[in-house]
């Protein structure tokens, strides 16, 4: 509350404030920590603190039978430290260490249940994730060039340096890896492995924003060929993973695959130059997606860990509240107006329509808005209207209060925040002026797609096992095009194979045979042989003297 607030004041105030706290002054060096606070990051900090209060209040009870509880809520305090060391620091250096560990906790996150499937989950995540990483480094070595490593003295003035350009170029790619991007796109569903809590705090507010958060900050240098490369991979980004969501049978995927949707809307408003409205959106879209995967998390913990979406169905009977809570917050995903995220989705697609682009962004942007409302209305077909296919004894009952009493403080704010937020963020507000059909657009893709998301929900259930090629159309579609698959037998695979070898054949083989193993050997061998000579033996101390006396006469002959 202290930070939203503060930046509140500093918003009417228009002040931004920068703490240098020298850390070492040698010579004429000096090395120092310093921290921007200005509205943008105050106000992102509260709603990061805000959420992974109410997830780390909601692990108590959903992790309650764990052994490691106390190291789970640690990991989550950690994973928030490096967001907020990311959110305040004008430095590369500082964003580099909070980037980092935002990577290492989020591996430590996804393997926390110690299995083959989180393993792979883990491990692809840290993979992708270290090309990011590696950027950032390379972009780190290229502002040697300038006098400092903070970027914000830099980023207008020198926008058409060559070495900005350089710097801009790598800050995008790490940016794509971290909010998993095509075609970086293949770790995010499969870190679905982590536990739910964990989910719902990645996805809403610290991993996969982290992306957005840093192009938004570099806005002011990116140029029109860099935004355009940016708009195209984000519209795609945008489609595959609203299509990917339709053919998804898995509740916690199917809403993995629609974060990956709405961060391919963030990407394509920031690279319109709008980077208010994406900021905007971010923060809405935080609200409701938490939300949605602390009700997803309860649904799984009442079906005995099932996730599949087939085995639910009349759930609104036996969980009613955590039903209407999961069926607000979809609405507030689809743009359902005067729900939080109708009025950040709404204003930019009103704003994309005012804007003189092509008709291909035009087009893919309202069809990815009308495939968001089709998958959210079939996952409610499947869990609200379908039958029940779960066991026929069970026992679905609301008893867990501490996880409806943090799921109800983040409704309240997916009802109430958007307005406000708008009220708040927009100080001049934006002049929409649409013909009466571009205007009405919106809600015309919101009806249809509803419409088709029912229509889809009961052909797939009547055809999906009579027809092979609807099955197999099912699952390229839900695979992302393939895009997991050729990210790791492709990128992956080869140099894991490598090192396999490298490590069989080099490290255990040779080097092995020929180092360590081999110096051992031949020291025991001559230290045996130094033992039998030093037993004091007189037969063979008089062989040796011989062999002395040989060896002088020889030498002096």
């Amino acid at each position: 509350m202290s930070f939203f607030f503060l930046s509140l004041n500093f918003m009417i105030l228009d002040q931004s404030i920068f703490i240098e706290y020298e850390l070492l002054n040698l010579n004429y060096n000096s090395i120092s920590m310093v921290f921007l606070l200005d509205w943008m990051s105050m106000l992102f900090m509260s709603f990061v603190l805000f959420i992974s209060s109410m997830v780390i209040f909601y692990s108590e009870e959903y992790m309650m039978g764990d052994l490691n509880l106390p190291r789970f809520i640690m990991l989550i305090f950690m994973f928030v430290l490096s967001m907020m060391l990311m959110i305040i620091s004008p430095n590369m250096i500082s964003i580099l260490l909070g980037w980092d560990g935002l990577g290492l906790v989020s591996y430590c996150l996804v393997i926390y249940y110690q299995n083959q499937k989180s393993s792979n989950a883990g491990m692809i995540t840290a993979l992708t994730n270290r090309i990011g990483d590696v950027m950032l480094l390379m972009s780190i070595v290229w502002m040697i060039n300038y006098g400092s490593w903070n970027f914000l003295y830099y980023l207008e003035f020198m926008k058409n340096d060559f070495c900005m350009q350089m710097i801009s170029i790598m800050v995008i790619l790490a940016s794509m890896t971290k909010s998993a991007q095509i075609p970086f796109s293949s770790w995010l569903p499969a870190a679905m492995a982590a536990p739910t809590p964990v989910s719902s705090l990645v996805h809403s507010s610290t991993l996969v924003t982290a992306g957005v958060y840093l192009l938004i900050r570099f806005n002011e240098c990116l140029n029109s060929s860099m935004m355009m490369v940016l708009l195209f991979i984000g519209s795609m980004t945008m489609f595959m993973a609203g299509l990917g969501a339709n053919f998804e049978f898995d509740l916690k995927k199917i809403i993995a695959l629609s974060t990956l949707s709405q961060l391919g809307l963030m990407m394509s408003i920031l690279s319109i130059g709008e980077y208010n409205l994406a900021f905007f959106h971010l923060l809405t879209h935080a609200l409701f997606k938490a939300t949605l995967f602390m009700c997803a998390g309860n649904m799984i913990h009442n079906l005995m860990n099932c996730q599949d979406i087939r085995y639910m169905g009349n759930l609104i009977t036996n969980l009613p509240l955590t039903c209407t809570i999961f069926n607000i917050s979809n609405l507030s995903l689809c743009g359902l107006p005067f729900l939080s995220g109708f009025y950040s989705k709404d204003l930019i697609l009103e704003i994309l329509s005012m804007q003189h682009l092509n008709f291909y962004i035009y087009v893919i942007f309202f069809l990815s808005t009308g495939l968001t409302v089709m998958y959210t209305f079939r996952l409610m077909y499947y869990s609200m209207i379908g039958s029940f296919n779960f066991y026929s004894l069970n026992l679905l009952e609301e008893t867990s209060f501490k996880m409806l009493k943090s799921m109800l403080v983040l409704l309240f704010m997916v009802i109430i925040g958007g307005s406000m937020l708008m009220w708040l963020m927009l100080k001049t507000p934006y002049f929409i002026c649409l013909p009466f059909l571009m205007k009405m657009m919106a809600l015309v893709v919101i009806v249809l797609g509803a419409f088709l998301g029912l229509e889809l929900s009961k052909f797939s259930l009547n055809y999906e096992i009579k027809s092979i090629k609807f099955l197999k159309l099912s699952l390229f579609f839900s695979l992302m095009w393939n895009m997991p698959i050729l990210s790791t037998f492709m990128m992956n695979y080869y140099f894991l194979m490598m090192g396999k070898l490298y490590y069989k054949n080099l490290d255990q083989g040779w080097l092995e045979y020929l180092g360590s193993q081999n110096l051992y050997k031949n020291l025991i061998m001559k230290s045996n042989f130094f033992q039998i000579l030093f037993n004091n033996n007189l037969k063979i101390y008089l062989i040796i003297l011989l062999m002395w006396v040989i060896f002088l006469i020889i030498m002096y002959i």
